[in-house]
């Protein structure tokens, strides 16, 4: 054999190993694995509890300012979007629990203070990608903005007490719900695909904003059954939270962030 014959071979072997540890080309995960990420998720919230629920305390708090604030502003009429945009940035915001599930799998002791302070690997590539995800945001309310102006012209806003009569029973209302759910939709796949793994490997692994939100996409779609129901659990997990007044984020926030981390391992 020459030479360059064993080489392709040295490289063709190569190639298979490193597609069998690539995480981003396994798809045999089950869709109950969604809920094994989420009672992983459990199990590190009751460890050290008052971690946890504080960060959700402080979730909350920050969620309940923001939503004041735009309502005071007289910008209630992107609340909702906002509320559903929210979502994209989440892992962000998550990155302490992170921090929290990954030393308590490292067999280390979990503190406020590592968890408020947190250092990625990725270093300051984490912050990038949160730009990018607040940006992906904005530009989900701008859209929001934009439908509300295609289907009723320069028609004000009628306030969150209104609002539902004028959705719910008029033609129009019905077909900007549809078109507004699925241009939302949209965004909420791609801004999910992007950033559900993103930052827990910015956090794991010594990489790039770019090549993490690549990855984290691959990974989504390639494992496309568990991911689907785990993109209901947490989509039913936050509409319980809204419904509470954000109240319900105390204790789902912190327990679908050990969750996220969990998901990202599986697939490590």
């Amino acid at each position: 054999m020459s030479e360059a014959d064993e080489s392709y071979g040295l490289l063709s072997e190569t190639s298979s190993i490193d597609e069998t540890r690539n995480p981003a080309r396994q798809r045999h995960l089950p869709a109950q694995a969604a809920l094994d990420w989420l009672r992983a998720g459990w199990r590190d919230l009751l460890v050290r509890p008052g971690l946890s629920l504080a960060y959700g305390v402080a979730v909350f708090v920050i969620t309940a300012l923001l939503a004041w604030a735009l309502i005071a502003s007289g910008r209630d009429y992107i609340l909702f979007p906002a509320i559903a945009g929210y979502m994209i940035v989440a892992p962000v915001l998550a990155i302490g629990l992170y921090e929290k599930s990954r030393a308590l799998e490292a067999g280390e002791q979990p503190t406020l203070r590592t968890m408020l302070l947190v250092r990625p690997q990725a270093g300051a590539q984490i912050f990038y990608t949160g730009l990018l995800l607040c940006l992906l945001m904005l530009l989900w309310n701008r859209a929001a903005v934009l439908v509300y102006a295609l289907f009723f012209g320069v028609r004000a806003f009628p306030g969150l007490d209104g609002v539902a009569a004028m959705l719910l029973t008029t033609p129009v209302g019905w077909a900007m719900l549809i078109v507004g759910t699925l241009i939302g939709g949209l965004f909420a796949a791609f801004g999910f695909a992007i950033s559900v793994f993103s930052i827990p490997m910015l956090l794991d692994q010594r990489t790039d904003a770019l090549t993490a939100m690549g990855t984290s996409m691959a990974m989504v779609w390639n494992n496309l059954t568990p991911m689907i129901a785990w993109g209901a659990v947490v989509l039913a997990l936050f509409a319980a939270s809204a419904v509470t007044g954000f109240l319900g984020f105390i204790v789902i926030f912190p327990l679908l962030g050990h969750a996220t981390w969990h998901a990202y391992r599986a697939m490590r």
